[in-house]
């Protein structure tokens, strides 16, 4: 399956990586891209389909909230999610904070919306901003495999 890039969203003080969910056969492979970002925290927003022991041996927490594909994140999720952003952006000035779902195409992004309308983005311009991100990232992997 061919799986979008991950995509480095940064705003004011804030570094995100919107990513896909890996397998246990591409855990290394994944581990060492969320290692070259100086990822500090991964939350899962799918079904855990992987084990996470290994990327916890290499210092990052793994965070497990889960929410269904399609749906709103619940509000519990969302407050845990602002909560943990305010202590590590706070605590690891230039640290980033990965999350995933399935493809990265859904729930992840808008978790990352979530936190730039937090910021005070308007819904529509945090949208943009991380569609805009996106096909920055595309356009580049293209380039680099041209």
């Amino acid at each position: 399956m061919n799986r979008p890039a991950p995509v480095e969203i940064s705003y004011e003080n804030m570094r995100f990586l919107i990513t896909h969910n890996p397998t246990n056969a591409t855990l290394n492979k994944f581990t060492e891209e969320l290692k070259k970002y100086g990822v500090t925290t991964l939350v899962r927003v799918c079904d855990a389909t992987y084990d996470k022991a290994p990327v916890e041996k290499e210092g990052i927490h793994v965070l497990d909230w889960p929410f269904d594909d399609g749906a709103p994140p619940p509000n519990q999720i969302v407050d845990d999610w602002l909560n943990l952003l305010k202590t590590k952006f706070r605590e690891e000035p230039g640290c980033c904070v990965a999350v995933h779902c399935v493809a990265g195409l859904g729930r992840a992004p808008v978790l990352v919306a979530l936190a730039l309308i937090e910021c005070g983005m308007k819904y529509e311009d945090a949208v943009q901003f991380i569609r805009q991100c996106n096909s920055v990232t595309k356009r580049k992997g293209r380039n680099q495999r041209e």
